[in-house]
């Protein structure tokens, strides 16, 4: 018994040389440049900057402004900046929030 799992344990090392993980290309569609719209551009500025970015600043001004639900994380509260980004919705959820930037982008 001890023989077969000295066998094993030889095996597996060979097998994680063999695979090796090829780096990631960053897809070009998401460093594209995008204009936000007016309503957007009150929030996150008004220079084109790529998706990510829109998202990443967006966040950083919900965590500013605490406007993240206490109960339920997953809900945004909107402010007076955000509720017509939002399309008038006074809580969005999370996951909702980039379905209705994309259209605020161009």
């Amino acid at each position: 018994m001890a023989k077969k799992a000295k066998a094993k344990a030889k095996a597996k090392p060979a097998k994680k040389a063999a695979k090796k993980k090829s780096a990631r290309k960053p897809n070009a569609a998401f460093m594209k440049p995008l204009t936000p719209s007016a309503t957007l551009a009150a929030v996150v500025g008004d220079k084109a900057i790529p998706r990510t970015e829109v998202v990443k600043k967006l966040w950083g001004y919900i965590k500013k402004h605490n406007l993240q639900d206490k109960k339920n994380r997953r809900m945004i509260n909107a402010d007076d900046k955000l509720k017509p980004v939002f399309g008038g919705k006074s809580q969005v959820s999370m996951f909702d929030m980039a379905k209705l930037i994309s259209k605020q982008l161009k």
